[in-house]
């Protein structure tokens, strides 16, 4: 692992690292924020995933959650949103290719070779946080924004058991039934039939609790009303109907005149931060 910057923050310390990625074949960049806690043993850690063009930075430098985390004595994990560097695969557009990894592991060439964002998440990265890092493992917690929103539903319902609190921002709620989704499921697992289809299902919030998944706690979900996103992309309204179905909690808040911005992440931040401390600070 190797040390690209570190500040202090709020009593704690803000990191940005850089390591090479089993999972991804490539060097990956990623963010720690230590709470002051973290020098007396092990915290709770919140994993934050970021949206569609965003890399590590965006969330740690925009979101100002440190100060929130601080307080609560949480540890938050920032990794980027794709494989990057020579040799790797992008894309001309903006919701495909490098910065848009959709948290999955592609099976389609030339994007099964390093667009392996789901296993990067749920095993290469956490090992070394773990490893590294003064995170309690008993006590974790997922949440992200819109792309990221999308992966911490999925990764939180396909992984109950690791994860005690879930949330997200404006969150792509049915990739497999808007255009984002259809675009980048079909590039990186090839189509929507047979195997295919089950697939991506998989890495599908509204998908996954129709078929079955549960999560354990209350879901918090922010979304804001005046959100360019909210009808053709992000589809709330499908994620709040199949949790009602299934009788999945969910807190789903909507904030009027509030955008897809990071100043509307910025305002409900501590909210957040407080639904998770709730659920992981014993």
């Amino acid at each position: 692992m190797e040390l690209v910057s570190e500040q202090k923050c709020f009593g704690g310390v803000q990191g940005v690292y850089r390591h090479a990625s089993a999972a991804t074949g490539t060097d990956m960049q990623f963010a720690v924020y230590r709470p002051p806690q973290a020098e007396r043993g092990p915290v709770p850690v919140l994993w934050w995933l970021s949206g569609l063009t965003c890399t590590e930075d965006n969330f740690t430098v925009k979101a100002g959650a440190q100060r929130s985390a601080a307080e609560r004595g949480v540890m938050l994990v920032m990794p980027d949103t794709s494989p990057r560097g020579d040799g790797v695969p992008d894309d001309d557009a903006y919701d495909f290719g490098q910065g848009a990894g959709f948290y999955v592991d592609a099976t389609e060439a030339p994007w099964s070779g390093h667009f392996k964002m789901y296993s990067y998440v749920t095993e290469d990265l956490p090992a070394l946080i773990f490893d590294r890092f003064p995170g309690d493992r008993a006590r974790q917690g997922i949440f992200g924004h819109s792309m990221g929103g999308h992966g911490a539903l999925t990764i939180a319902l396909r992984h109950p058991g690791t994860y005690r609190s879930v949330s997200a921002f404006a969150p792509i709620s049915a990739p497999t039934q808007c255009p984002w989704g259809r675009k980048a499921f079909t590039g990186y697992f090839g189509g929507h039939d047979g195997d295919r289809r089950e697939r991506a299902r998989g890495h599908d919030a509204v998908a996954l609790i129709e078929d079955g998944a549960r999560f354990d706690a209350t879901i918090l979900v922010d979304q804001g009303d005046a959100d360019p996103f909210l009808d053709e992309q992000l589809r709330p309204e499908l994620l709040r109907a199949a949790c009602a179905a299934a009788a999945q909690p969910l807190t789903y808040r909507l904030q009027p005149g509030y955008d897809h911005s990071y100043f509307f992440i910025a305002t409900f931040i501590a909210d957040h931060i407080v639904h998770h401390a709730e659920m992981l600070c014993d």
